[in-house]
């Protein structure tokens, strides 16, 4: 199956299914409206097919967080608010270091052995990225 392995399906396949679902109308106006969106922006919809490299859910936090709930799912929940607190730290380490690109068992290493040879999380956040401050969209 395609889906599974990233392969791509038979050129056409999808953009086709996908315009002959959104093109007709429906005859309920939500619906039509709800169709017309999607279309509108079907070339942002389909850009994963073209490019494999892109994570399909791409929103970093909701990654994070979907870490946390399926550890807590497996773990049925801690048994203290203390537990809790450290599952929640813990992760938030983890995901940090993986998004610096830190290797995470030798941050743990390091902190834990107390060699401190690796720059803190902390300081690695404040560095200058580079990039230009973006203004928050209203």
């Amino acid at each position: 199956m395609w889906g599974r392995a990233r392969d791509h399906p038979p050129r056409g396949v999808v953009p086709g299914s996908l315009l002959q679902i959104i093109q007709d109308t429906s005859g309920y106006a939500h619906l039509d409206r709800q169709a017309a969106l999607t279309l509108a922006k079907k070339e942002r919809l389909l850009l994963a097919l073209g490019h494999p490299e892109i994570l399909l859910p791409n929103n970093p936090a909701e990654l994070g967080a979907r870490q946390r709930v399926r550890k807590r799912d497996v773990s049925l929940a801690a048994r203290t608010q203390e537990g809790l607190a450290g599952w929640d730290t813990f992760q938030s380490i983890v995901e940090t270091a993986r998004k610096l690109g830190v290797n995470v068992t030798a941050y743990i290493h390091d902190r834990v052995t107390k060699r401190s040879a690796l720059p803190s999380l902390a300081s690695l956040i404040a560095r200058p990225s580079g990039l230009a401050a973006q203004p928050c969209a209203a």
